[in-house]
């Protein structure tokens, strides 16, 4: 068995994530107290009992989701869990991927996850930008279909390719809800605004992608000790240059899932275990490619069952 290791961004935080798993390991726990301390608030407090309402605010979901999915990578590993053959992350969560495989440590990449998240939600007023999904459309459609109707006045971009057929746009407001409605005319499934207030991976990020930059280039990465697929080009990086030059773009560039399960699957991967809450990446991956098995870890018993169904397999 080949197994691919992924993280997940925002969209999969929920009031009380990960309750049930930090209760069986306390490790857990012990991350979120790390963190807090970077942090200065008590961030598993405001996992645990925060609002669904400020879970979404960025400044807050993309530190809380960087750390849940470092504390479940630490649990697989101090359950032995075998080790995958490649990494990746989605958006917000490749910062998590490049920390599981050793580019850089948890204790640096927390306050670049938490001045991420602080930019881009300032990056915007308040009403102006934000994302949607379309499904039911070619990628080439969608791309098309967002070129024709960006104005100087109003920006709307393909930015998450994230299955064959669900692509999230991305921009300003107005545009945004513009090309909702010229897709349900074009025949589009669905096309709906996402519960999300920035404009993430669009050309409006640039402002942020300046200061982010300068950050990134002073902070210590250095090559992973496993290969992390970055979501720009679906690639694994050939140096530390390509590596931080991509992450230093990684605001304003489309994040390629379709591309990195697809990739993933042709490098010989048959399992791919998804770490942190929800099951997003888990739902993406069987629509991708369904003899690729995917494996949720966010309680005890989706832990349990990727790991023993890995290691048996394994053996």
């Amino acid at each position: 068995m080949t197994l691919a290791a992924v993280f997940p961004g925002q969209g999969s935080q929920s009031p009380g994530m990960l309750a049930e798993l930090a209760a069986a390991y306390p490790i857990i726990i012990d991350t979120f107290a790390e963190a807090s301390e970077v942090l200065g608030y008590d961030s598993w407090d405001l996992a645990q009992h925060g609002t669904a309402e400020k879970l979404r605010q960025t400044e807050f979901t993309q530190p809380l989701m960087f750390i849940s999915g470092y504390a479940v990578w630490r649990v697989w590993q101090q359950l032995d869990g075998k080790t995958p053959v490649v990494m990746a992350g989605h958006s917000l969560g490749e910062y998590t991927a490049l920390t599981a495989a050793g580019a850089i440590s948890f204790a640096s990449a927390l306050p670049l996850v938490e001045l991420r998240g602080r930019l881009m939600a300032g990056a915007v007023a308040p009403g102006v930008g934000g994302m949607a999904a379309l499904l039911g459309m070619e990628d080439a459609a969608v791309m098309e279909l967002c070129e024709s109707l960006t104005t100087q006045t109003g920006v709307v971009e393909a930015v998450n390719f994230n299955s064959p057929g669900q692509v999230v746009i991305s921009g300003h407001l107005q545009a945004l809800e513009n090309a909702c409605q010229v897709a349900k005319e074009k025949g589009a499934r669905k096309a709906m605004l996402l519960p999300v207030s920035v404009p993430n991976h669009s050309s409006l990020m640039q402002p942020v992608q300046a200061e982010l930059a300068k950050a990134i280039e002073t902070a210590r990465f250095k090559m992973p000790d496993l290969p992390v697929m970055q979501n720009a080009d679906a690639m694994v990086p050939a140096d530390l240059e390509t590596l931080c030059g991509s992450l230093q773009q990684h605001v304003v560039n489309p994040v390629l899932w379709t591309s990195t399960v697809q990739k993933m699957k042709e490098l010989g991967v048959t399992s791919l275990v998804e770490f942190g809450p929800g099951k997003v990446l888990s739902g993406l991956c069987k629509r991708i490619e369904k003899s690729v098995t995917a494996f949720p870890t966010e309680s005890p018993v989706t832990l349990e069952k990727a790991l023993s169904t890995i290691n048996q397999e394994s053996s």
